[in-house]
């Protein structure tokens, strides 16, 4: 499988990132035993080449049950992935936090395809992501296979909800509004503009390639302007497969939410550094409370309260 969009996405996810970045997904793939294949580093730390705040990483397993924890956050898990957890080290001089998730390679495939009713995965990876660590070539290779089919099952669908003819930037910006509203999201409406607009040069790049290796036929009227050849029943039909998908995508964050609530690993600690970067006050927290979450959260609720944090 040798093509233009995979040789894109290969370059890449293969990208040098900062040692204290490297290190971290090292030492948080160790926690696996082994069945760690790779970890993505992606979000606003990357696209930023900033170490502060909170790093993205998304750990991908060989099976979900070889990450240690309950059994009950591994059928979660199997049920419903990503489980996500949040860690804090210091390396080479860094403090360094991390928000990771877990999902195994079977799961992230089915994912990231065109057909996948949950849109979370292929519209996150069709964005700029890299390999911070691997524990092989092959399991590089297979991390940068799925990210190309992430890539593919957005352009295809950049291709049926777009407009019938127009920029690649166009595109990319009609699809992001489509997610994003699919979405429970706190950011502002133009957030998928502001995404495109950074990294134009790649996103003009991509959807060409990644309409080729899809098999999308398309007219390139100018150094500008790109036509798919979409028929109107094919755009009907891909409607109403989004509006499914746009029922369903704020069914699938409230349902994420509420497992997390049973699953965060390292959910108080997040709590704190999120408390402590807002209003500058660090709030104690005992191991017990670190151990039981839920039942620690009206007593750390309450503290906030009379620390004048929360009112």
């Amino acid at each position: 499988m040798s093509d233009e969009l995979q040789a894109l996405i290969g370059a890449e996810l293969r990208r040098e990132v900062p040692e204290p970045v490297k290190a971290f997904a090292a030492q948080l793939a160790r926690r696996a035993g082994g069945a760690a294949a790779a970890v993505l580093f992606y979000g606003s730390n990357l696209r930023d080449a900033r170490l502060d705040g909170v790093i993205d990483f998304y750990i991908v397993l060989d099976r979900v049950g070889a990450w240690p924890g309950s059994r009950l956050a591994a059928l979660a898990n199997g049920v419903l992935p990503p489980n996500v957890g949040y860690c804090e080290e210091v390396l080479d001089g860094h403090a360094l936090r991390a928000k990771y998730a877990l999902i195994s390679l079977s799961q992230f495939r089915r994912g990231v395809s065109h057909g996948s009713l949950d849109t979370t995965l292929w519209a996150r990876f069709s964005q700029p992501c890299c390999v911070a660590w691997a524990r092989s070539e092959i399991d590089l290779v297979a991390a940068v296979n799925v990210v190309r089919q992430a890539v593919m099952a957005a352009a295809r669908w950049a291709a049926e909800l777009g407009p019938d003819r127009g920029e690649a930037l166009a595109y990319w910006r009609a699809l992001f509004a489509r997610t994003y509203d699919a979405e429970l999201r706190v950011e502002r409406g133009g957030r998928g503009n502001d995404l495109v607009e950074r990294d134009a040069a790649r996103y003009a790049r991509l959807l060409p390639a990644a309409w080729n290796a899809a098999g999308i036929r398309f007219v390139a009227s100018g150094p500008d302007e790109l036509a798919p050849e979409i028929s109107r029943l094919q755009r009907n039909h891909a409607e109403k497969q989004w509006a499914l998908r746009r029922r369903l995508g704020k069914f699938w964050n409230i349902a994420r939410l509420l497992k997390a609530a049973f699953t965060f690993d390292g959910a108080v600690d997040y709590v704190v550094w999120k408390v402590e970067r807002h209003s500058g006050i660090r709030p104690e927290v005992t191991e017990w409370q670190r151990r039981h979450p839920l039942l620690a959260a009206p007593g750390i609720y309450w503290r906030l309260r009379r620390l004048g944090v929360l009112r």
